[in-house]
């Protein structure tokens, strides 16, 4: 026995005395402070950037990215905050990562788009993705817009209202219809409206597509707008938010009701002007041309800077109704392992590719 007992003590004083070692090793927590307000000083305010921090854990580098997009002289950020991260079975929100995303945003001068969406398990039927929502769970998706809409009052002036329902997959892999659409923003706009008059509410973002009618993938992103107008949906949003991808094309190529490319905005335009709506507002909101050396649908390195900083330059000077231009994506938390990484303008580890000093040169920053 008393040598049980003097193996035990002896044992834990070793491990008490490794736990002292390595408490004086091991790196001190990072203390991350907002820091004083910034401003964004730009020669190009329609440039801005989807910053994709959704997923990003650490607090230093949600500053760290924030600070890098206003140093590179973009004014704007589309960010996610989903609904199935934060809300409660019993109305309750967790807003702790949104508040810290959205504190530095604010501090370092940029301008938020905010986009919702995902349901929560709670929300859904039994085995439905987290992009499932239908009519039974736009009362409570109201809630929880409503809800943001009123605690970030004066720090968010944007929401998105859901993303790409022209697409199946974003609708839970059922088949989409605009109607559907047009009857969850109105439930959505007003509820907003009421919790903050001030938010400026997107509809969209419409995905470009050439998906016919009864595709299982989707429908045909000036089909889908054309529907939602004919639907009444003018009367629920502020803007529109559109998706405008270059793929192999350069900016300034023609478009056409066949061909996705850059300028298939100017398509989209031509449906709002059909239904009168030359007032509002388009927000691009995820743009880019792609540098993977081995995806089809991608550029040179030297093609993306190029065909970006025309594309910049073909929207100041052509559309004045576009308000900003989102690139995707900023940066991931961590490499996708895939082409997504080469839409990217700095790497996880904030390594600023060339693409980012040629944006920062555009701006005037450098």
């Amino acid at each position: 026995m008393v040598q049980l007992h003097s193996l035990n003590f002896h044992t834990g004083l070793r491990l008490f005395l490794l736990l002292g070692l390595l408490s004086l090793i091991a790196p001190a927590p990072i203390l991350v402070t907002p820091g004083p307000p910034q401003t964004v000083y730009t020669q190009h305010p329609i440039v801005g950037v989807h910053t994709r921090l959704t997923d990003e854990v650490e607090e230093w580098k949600i500053q760290r990215s924030l600070q890098l997009v206003r140093q590179m002289g973009a004014q704007w950020i589309v960010e996610f905050f989903p609904w199935a991260y934060y809300a409660a079975a019993d109305g309750g929100f967790a807003w702790g990562h949104p508040d810290m995303v959205i504190t530095h945003a604010y501090i370092q001068g940029l301008t938020i788009i905010a986009r919702l969406g995902l349901t929560p398990k709670w929300a859904r039927p039994p085995d439905t993705p987290l992009t499932y929502l239908d009519a039974t769970a736009y009362d409570d998706f109201a809630a929880y817009a409503a809800a943001f809409a009123a605690r970030y009052r004066g720090q968010v002036d944007y929401l998105i209202i859901g993303n790409e329902p022209n697409l199946s997959y974003e609708w839970g892999y059922r088949p989409t219809t605009p109607q559907d659409y047009v009857d969850l923003l109105a439930v959505v706009y007003p509820a907003v409206k009421a919790a903050n008059p001030d938010m400026i509410v997107l509809a969209g973002a419409l995905a470009p597509t050439l998906e016919p009618a009864g595709s299982p993938w989707g429908l045909n992103d000036l089909t889908y707008l054309t529907g939602m107008y004919e639907a009444g949906a003018a009367a629920y949003f502020d803007g529109l938010a559109v998706h405008s991808y270059g793929l192999t094309f350069p900016p300034d190529a023609e478009p056409g009701p066949d061909v996705l490319n850059f300028r298939r905005i100017e398509l989209m335009r031509q449906v709002m002007l059909q239904y009168g709506d030359e007032e509002t507002h388009m927000y691009i909101t995820e743009t880019g041309w792609n540098d993977h050396p081995r995806w089809t649908r991608a550029v040179r390195p030297g093609q993306r800077i190029e065909y970006t900083r025309d594309a910049l330059q073909f929207a100041e000077t052509n559309w004045p109704y576009v308000a900003m231009i989102g690139i995707w994506a900023f940066r991931f938390p961590a490499p996708t392992k895939s082409y997504m990484d080469y839409y990217t303008l700095v790497t996880p580890e904030f390594v600023k590719k060339p693409i980012y000093e040629a944006i920062q040169s555009y701006t005037g920053n450098r």
